[in-house]
């Protein structure tokens, strides 16, 4: 009789022990992902148009929302194919935006850091939103591109530590929700 009331309290506390961790919640993962991307020939420049789903884990969002700003790097290359010879790179543009979040207003700051140009959203899906589309983006002039050669051009997206102090970004590398990158995306040049 003992044996099973010790029994039948080791499975409630079993029971009650699993009810209370199903109901924490678990910490959102984050993951960057381009999901489209394209480049066509408009007036001698090849502009890019890119979809990406941009997802912050609970790490980078509780950042953000305790007021450090996040840096988006977006990666772009155009590689010359080249038969028996490694691939080169011919040309890279990175291009960089800090997510800011701003509790006085309740609004979410996209700066691009290129161009300096700044935009100002209600929510932080609008903003991851905004910087997931990309439009009309000129990537490389035509006369640059070898007529008789074979280009790729490849695309990934990726939150950079690099702003923060060496001890903050030894932190980081050990935690994996600061690691958000995505893979690289890859399509052929058309002329």
């Amino acid at each position: 009789m003992k044996f099973l009331r010790t029994t039948g309290l080791a499975a409630l506390l079993l029971v009650l022990a699993a009810a209370t961790l199903a109901q924490e919640e678990m910490p959102r993962q984050g993951f960057f992902d381009v999901r489209s991307a394209s480049t066509s020939l408009n007036n001698g420049v090849h502009e890019l148009e890119a979809r990406l789903q941009l997802i912050l884990s609970q790490d980078a969002l509780d950042a953000l929302n305790s007021g450090v700003p996040l840096t988006i790097e977006l990666n772009l290359e155009v590689i010359r194919v080249r038969g028996l010879w490694l691939d080169e790179v011919e040309a890279q543009l990175t291009l960089t935006y800090e997510l800011e979040y701003r509790p006085l207003s309740q609004r979410y700051i996209v700066r691009n850091l290129n161009s300096g140009d700044l935009d100002s959203f209600a929510t932080l899906y609008s903003a991851l939103n905004n910087l997931g589309r990309i439009q009309g983006l000129p990537v490389i002039d035509d006369a640059l591109i070898n007529p008789e050669s074979r280009y790729r051009i490849r695309l990934r997206a990726a939150l950079s530590t690099r702003q923060y102090p060496a001890a903050l970004r030894i932190i980081f590398f050990w935690r994996s929700q600061w690691q958000l990158e995505s893979k690289w995306f890859e399509w052929s040049l058309e002329r």
